[in-house]
């Protein structure tokens, strides 16, 4: 890497591991969830909800990928997993939302570290971004009741 410097690469490659740590969650959460759907709107939730787990460990996985090619060691730990024993879809969006909002926010965390560093960690990041953006947007979407237009505030 170009204008990687040692202590450039450890900060990047402890972030990309919390990143994995944090999709790695999300496996575990949206498999979770996809279990607990009840109702008559379970089939296109359940399918949308292992969708996304399938997504974040694909995530997990790019993450891995450059951590290992800087040199570093993939995490094996697993983020942050609250039981809140709320199964409503509602409760279960919020929870998602919440979750997201972590995962971008470390993405961020990333292009700040990596700006004018390294190309390929750059637009890695703001690759991601593009994607947690827009899921977040959907899942804000989830959360709104019908007809309303403005965006969904926890």
């Amino acid at each position: 890497m170009r204008n990687l410097n040692e202590t450039d690469a450890s900060a990047i490659i402890a972030t990309l591991n919390k990143i994995m740590e944090i999709e790695l969650a999300g496996v575990v959460r949206y498999t979770h969830y996809s279990l607990m759907v009840y109702g008559y709107n379970r089939i296109p939730i359940v399918g949308w909800l292992k969708d996304n787990a399938t997504e974040s460990l694909d995530h997990a996985h790019r993450a891995g990928e450059l951590v290992t090619l800087l040199g570093g060691h993939p995490s094996l730990r697993i983020g942050q997993l609250l039981e809140t024993e709320q199964h409503d879809i509602g409760d279960i969006m919020s929870e998602s939302l919440a979750h997201e909002t972590t995962a971008i926010e470390a993405y961020y965390e990333l292009l700040s570290l990596s700006e004018g560093k390294s190309v390929l960690v750059e637009e890695y990041a703001r690759e991601m971004i593009q994607q947690e953006e827009l899921h977040l947007d959907s899942v804000n979407k989830m959360l709104r009741r019908p007809g309303v237009i403005h965006p969904f505030i926890a």
